[in-house]
C-alpha cells in the first residue's frame, strides 16, 4: 500500500502550527492596548506561516504549492519583526521572546527543505 504524505507529517509546518497557538496564549493575556496595537499583527503573522504552509500542501501544481510555501517565508521575517517590537517594548518575558525567536529561526531552513523537497518529488 502507497503511503501518502500527510500534513501533519510536514515537520515546518507542525513547527509552526505549535508556534503559533503558543504566540496566542501569550498575547491572550495582554491588556487591550498592547493587544491592539500589536497583539492582533503578531498573531496574524504567526498564523500565517501555518496557514501558508497548508494552503500550498493543498495545491495541484508544484509552482503553485512552492509559491505559498514562499510566502510563509515572508510571514516569517514579518513574525521576527513582531517578536523584536513586542521584545523591545517589554511585552514578552525573555523567556518567551528567546523561545519565540528560537522557532522562528528555524523555521526558514525547513520550509527551505519542503521546497526541495516538492521540487524533487512533483513533476509539475
Amino acid at each position: 500500500m502507497k503511503k501518502y504524505l500527510q500534513l501533519n507529517y510536514i515537520d515546518c509546518y507542525k513547527r509552526a502550527l505549535n508556534l503559533s497557538n503558543y504566540v496566542w496564549n501569550v498575547v491572550v493575556e495582554w491588556n487591550y492596548f498592547k493587544k491592539n496595537a500589536v497583539g492582533g499583527q503578531f498573531v496574524r503573522a504567526i498564523d500565517s506561516i501555518s496557514a501558508n504552509i497548508a494552503e500550498g500542501f493543498g495545491r495541484y501544481s508544484k509552482k503553485d504549492k512552492v509559491k505559498f510555501y514562499h510566502y510563509s517565508f515572508g510571514s516569517v521575517k514579518e513574525s521576527l519583526d513582531w517578536n523584536q517590537k513586542a521584545n523591545i517594548r517589554n511585552m514578552l518575558s525573555e523567556k518567551e521572546y528567546k523561545y519565540i525567536l528560537k522557532e522562528l529561526k528555524a523555521l526558514p531552513k525547513e520550509v527551505n527543505q519542503l521546497i526541495q523537497f516538492t521540487n524533487q518529488k512533483l513533476k509539475q
